[in-house]
Parts: C-alpha cells; sequence; structure tokens
C-alpha cells in the first residue's frame, strides 16, 4: 500500500509518498480501506514539529478517515461495511494511508447520506465539538453560548450542535465569513477584525474556544458569573484556570478523545438535517503537499480533505 510519512520536520515539502506492507488488525481493530482522509490544523504543526506528540519522524499523520471494512477481527463490523472515524487519537493512527487498522469502538457506520469526502471531515471536527459544548459544558436550552472561530473545522459544526440542542448562539468570525456562519445558524456574528467582541457581547452561559491566545483571557469578562469557558487550546493554562475560578467562572480544557457513541449521535444529527460539515476543498492522495500548504496558510471555511 502507499502511505505518506516523513523523515524530518519542516515545510509540506518534507511529505513523502512510499510503499509499506499492510497493517494487520489484531482482535477487536477492523482493516479499513481508506477512500477519503481529513485534515486538520494539528497535522501541519506536527510536521513543522511545533510540539512532539508523535516523536521524531519518520513518522505518518493523520487521524481522520472514512473508508470500507475489508477485514474484521470483531463482532461490531463485517467486511463490505462503510465506516468513519478518529482512531487512537493522541497515539498515531497512521491515517495519510490507503489502507489503517483501527479500533472498532473507535469507528461508527458511515450513513448513506454523507459521502466518504463528507465523512472523513466529522471526526475530530465533531467529536472536539460534541465534547466541548455537551460533555464538557453541559449546553442546554436557551444558553447563550460563544463560539470563537465559528467559520473553521470545529467552530462550523459547534455552531450547528448548539443550535440543534436550543442554545442562543453567538460567533466570532471575519467579516467575510459572516454570511458563511450565518447558513450555519448563527445568530449573532461579531466581526473580530472590525469589533472588540468584549464590548459586544456579555451574558454567556458558554465559551467555546478554538482560537488561543489572548482571546481566552479576554472571555473571561463576557461570561455570565458561574459561566464556563471551555478551550480545545490551552487546556494545561493553570495560570489562567485560576484567573476564572477566583472570578466566579469555570474553565475547562479539553483534548478531543475517540468516542463511537458522539460520533452515532453526530450521523442522528446529521440525519435530521440539523448537522453538515463543509468542506472547502478535496485532493488527490498525490496532492498532499498542497493540501497542507492551505492548511499553513490557516483562515479555512470548514475542512480540507484527501481522496484516496
Amino acid at each position: 500500500m502507499r502511505v505518506i510519512t516523513q523523515h524530518t520536520l519542516g515545510g509540506p515539502e518534507v511529505l513523502a509518498i512510499v510503499d509499506a506492507p499492510e497493517p494487520r488488525a489484531i482482535p477487536t481493530e477492523v482493516l479499513v480501506r481508506v477512500e477519503a482522509i481529513g485534515l486538520n490544523p494539528l497535522e501541519a504543526r506536527l510536521r513543522a514539529g511545533e510540539f512532539p506528540l508523535l516523536g521524531r519522524p519518520p513518522f505518518v499523520l493523520g487521524w481522520d478517515i472514512s473508508g470500507v471494512v475489508e477485514q474484521a477481527q470483531t463482532w461490531r463490523f463485517r467486511p463490505g461495511d462503510e465506516v468513519f472515524g478518529m482512531p487512537l487519537f493522541p497515539r498515531a493512527a497512521n491515517a495519510y494511508a490507503e489502507v489503517v487498522s483501527a479500533p472498532a469502538l473507535h469507528l461508527a457506520r458511515k450513513p448513506a447520506s454523507l459521502s466518504h469526502v463528507e465523512a472523513a471531515a466529522l471526526p475530530v471536527v465533531g467529536l472536539t465539538a460534541w465534547q466541548g459544548l455537551v460533555d464538557v459544558g453541559g449546553v442546554a436550552e436557551g444558553d447563550r453560548v460563544l463560539v470563537h472561530g465559528g467559520g473553521g473545522g470545529v467552530g462550523h459544526v459547534a455552531i450547528q450542535i448548539a443550535k440543534a440542542l436550543g442554545a442562543h448562539v453567538i460567533t466570532t468570525t471575519s467579516g467575510s465569513k459572516r454570511e458563511f456562519v450565518e447558513g450555519f445558524g448563527a445568530d449573532e456574528v461579531i466581526d473580530y477584525t472590525a469589533v472588540d467582541f468584549t464590548e459586544a457581547v456579555r451574558d454567556v452561559d458558554i465559551v467555546l474556544d478554538t482560537v488561543g491566545g489572548d482571546t481566552v483571557a479576554r472571555s473571561l469578562g463576557v461570561l455570565r458569573p458561574g459561566g464556563h469557558l471551555v478551550t480545545a487550546v490551552a487546556e494545561e493554562d493553570t495560570e489562567l484556570k485560576g484567573r476564572f475560578e477566583a472570578a466566579g467562572r469555570r474553565f475547562s480544557g479539553i483534548a478531543v478523545e475517540p468516542d463511537s457513541v458522539v460520533l452515532r449521535r453526530l450521523v442522528g444529527l446529521v440525519e435530521e438535517g440539523k448537522l453538515r460539515v463543509h468542506v472547502q476543498e478535496t485532493f488527490p492522495f498525490e496532492r498532499v503537499a498542497d493540501a497542507h500548504r492551505l492548511l499553513d496558510g490557516g483562515h479555512l471555511r470548514g475542512k480540507l480533505v484527501l481522496t484516496v
């Protein structure tokens, strides 16, 4: 099979397609013939060596996959089943490949209403948004929710999840993405390039941060007493956590986890017409470096996907 690997840290040009032996599924796992691979900004940072989650190269990036089961060492799936998921995170899943071995409990059946491209785009962003808003944030009907970075991968899915659960959703994004985020149900849109969000919104129940930087600290002022900030990018900032708690607000950091139960909940929202994932652009497997150049540029609308 072909895999995309790298032998050194650096820019997109370090990514190389090589031949490798197919993995073998052990008991409780399935072997998946990959049809599409979702790309995430984290992978560009790992490629460049910004932090050593996977250790030193060589390694194979990637977690988001959608494909067809070829072998099943489990009763949960059979050969021919179409599945998608985010296996093994944060350990290496070696998903930039034509064949992936994955724990069955980290996958879900792909609904017919989603193409492989759409399904591959959903797991990381969908699980992050759900776990942040629901599992940690406890979003409820009538809550005022602020989603930072609503035009991005996690952000545009988080808007839809919060709306599906009955929340009033406010989001920050650039002015060029106003219609984009409104199309996913945002009730209020704050153009962060023109307006200071701390002056435009108050009494928020839950803030979901996908941006980081000083946005996290500045969000303290928009939360109501007892309000909750959940961040996917500053989860280990204990000093900041202390500041929030001293002010009578809650602060939680999350690192996304594989969860087939939540994947099935996301499928339910898709089938109810309450959730869709936007794919800005697809690239063939051979053009992974071009896709990573877009990742490096940031400011994406939704997700990028490789087709195999």
